[in-house]
């Protein structure tokens, strides 16, 4: 007897890529490789007692409670602890405002999967996140990229584009912009939130690294602004405060929203793990968390300024960079010809490693630029990195 052929996968899973972020990963995950590729937080300054403290106190205190199944929406205690830390940073925030999710990406995707129909269009910065692209190409969704410069995403272009291409939604990350490193001024926020409130879409603000500040004031959240208060979307991660293995994040949106996505988590995985949202709720109950941060935020910072100071001698000649105020990422380019991706494979060869800007363009991309992360390496094997570096790009050089 024959068999007969399985019907294929949904069209939507052979219409997108594998992550290109995964396959350098996988490429520069050898032990000896001094990687800028991923931003991976330290895990020498993850608080391993506090963490280990809260799980043997929600086991010993509230096993039942913890260890069982839980409501979609989050642990009470959890979103009480978020939703005050939202509310002293200026955005009123109370814990039914709340959702749990496992990660800010589940955020994200919950609500591209609330909002999107196949076909609809989503306004991106270009570059931008590239985790949000796979995201709205699983969707169906038709990507449009918003031009930035060294302020971030440019109100001027926003406007023109929204009153040609009529989105549904804008994806952006105003605060230490994942892979520039930039930052939106009140200003572009605002001229944002009054675009968004003139032509009516959805704001999708995600915000995982406001909280590694290292100088200057914080800017208000879009979801603060009195223009979009209404439609803004505020996405948040434990991931860089806490630890990335815990899986945490959370959605802050409107009432009706809110409640669409909720549903869609049921589907999704009923809700996020209940014993690491206990233990998180004691951890910011028990730990103080401003002391770890501060912690986190001066080695961080150390290690941007050991990375900033060592370019100039490890990048070739006529390249340039930015100085980003805070999060994880420097964004450079090399000089013009050039190509990063092309220059990756000599650099891997002497055991370090970048990421090359091409694959977060939505648009047209910029082949010489690049995203070099600083937070994973204490300052002395940033320095033995950047040797690496200048040594790979004196041999790419010297075979040109």
């Amino acid at each position: 007897m024959t068999r007969a052929a399985l019907p294929p996968t949904a069209a939507r899973t052979r219409a997108v890529e594998p992550s290109a972020m995964r396959e350098i990963l996988a490429l520069t995950a050898r032990p000896e490789v001094v990687s800028f590729a991923g931003g991976l937080p330290a895990p020498e300054l993850f608080d391993v007692p506090g963490i280990t403290a809260a799980y043997e106190r929600v086991l010993a205190e509230a096993h039942g409670r913890a260890l069982q199944y839980s409501t979609t929406e989050g642990d009470p205690e959890l979103r009480e602890a978020v939703a005050a830390r939202l509310s002293a940073r200026g955005l009123p925030t109370g814990p039914d405002g709340l959702l749990v999710t496992t990660g800010s990406q589940q955020a994200l995707t919950l609500v591209v999967s609330t909002l999107l129909d196949p076909g609809d269009t989503v306004l991106v910065e270009d570059p931008g996140y590239l985790a949000a692209l796979q995201c709205f190409a699983f969707a169906g969704a038709r990507v449009v990229p918003v031009p930035t410069d060294d302020g971030g995403l440019s109100p001027a272009a926003l406007e023109e584009i929204v009153v040609r291409e009529r989105p549904k939604l804008l994806y952006l990350v105003p605060t230490f912009q994942n892979p520039t490193g930039r930052t939106l001024s009140t200003e572009r926020r605002r001229a944002v939130a009054e675009i968004a409130e003139r032509h009516g879409f959805w704001i999708a603000e995600d915000d995982p690294y406001g909280d590694l500040r290292y100088e200057g004031a914080h800017e208000p959240w879009i979801s603060s602004l009195p223009a979009a208060a209404d439609r803004t979307l505020l996405l948040g991660s434990f991931s860089k405060i806490m630890a990335p293995g815990l899986r945490l994040g959370f959605l802050r949106a409107p009432a009706e929203l809110l409640r669409a996505c909720v549903i869609a988590k049921q589907s999704a995985d009923l809700h996020t793990s209940t014993i690491d949202q206990a233990a998180a709720a004691r951890y910011f109950r028990d730990a103080d968390l401003d002391a770890h941060l501060a912690r986190l935020r001066a080695a961080y910072r150390e290690r941007r300024d050991t990375l900033l100071n060592g370019l100039p001698d490890a990048l070739p000649a006529g390249s340039s960079w930015n100085r980003p105020d805070g999060g994880m990422f420097v964004w450079a380019r090399l000089p013009e010809g050039q190509d990063a991706t092309e220059l990756l494979k000599t650099v891997v060869e002497h055991d370090v490693a970048y990421v090359p800007g091409t694959p977060f363009y939505a648009g047209a991309p910029d082949p010489s630029t690049l995203r070099l992360s600083f937070i994973t390496h204490a300052p002395e094997e940033i320095g033995e990195g950047l040797r690496r570096l200048a040594r790979a790009c004196a041999a790419a050089s010297a075979g040109a």
